[in-house]
């Protein structure tokens, strides 16, 4: 499963990242909520998770909401979803490098290393790619 620029949960995510660009978070909020409550599918929930918690105001409801975003990817049956991976395990890192908990921040960033061969070589796989090797430098440096 690809993202069908035609599917309904896609189309709300996209207006909803369409209100983000310009700057009105409420609203794309209330279109990410609304496509999770109208997600049918594993790759549904998971994509329309991913959104929801961006916009979450504390640490602990968005590493909720990013937990729940990986377990749909997990369950998904598309292979088309291990690009994702990495950045859905970077999230759930910097919760909780945030939260203070290095152990589980540690082994969520060697997880976001471990699916890294699936990201595209692109600039969002740099992106991503940075992002876990920030934070491996960052569990280092806590650990001496």
């Amino acid at each position: 499963m690809q993202f069908d620029p035609n599917n309904h949960v896609i189309k709300l995510c996209a207006e909803g990242m369409q209100l983000e660009g310009k700057g009105n978070m409420e609203a794309a909020l209330h279109l990410f909520t609304k496509a999770w409550n109208e997600s049918i599918n594993d790759f549904e929930k998971f994509t329309s998770a991913h959104y929801v918690a961006r916009h979450q105001k504390n640490i602990t409801d968005k590493l909720q909401w990013d937990q729940r975003a990986l377990e749909f990817a997990l369950k998904a049956t598309d292979e088309n979803i291990q690009p994702h991976l990495p950045s859905l395990y970077l999230n759930i890192a910097k919760c909780y490098e945030d939260m203070e908990d290095t152990d589980s921040a540690r082994r969520n960033y060697e997880l976001a290393l471990s699916f890294s061969n699936f990201l595209p070589a692109d600039g969002y796989g740099k992106m991503i790619n940075s992002g876990i090797t920030n934070g491996l430098k960052r569990m280092d440096e806590i650990k001496k």
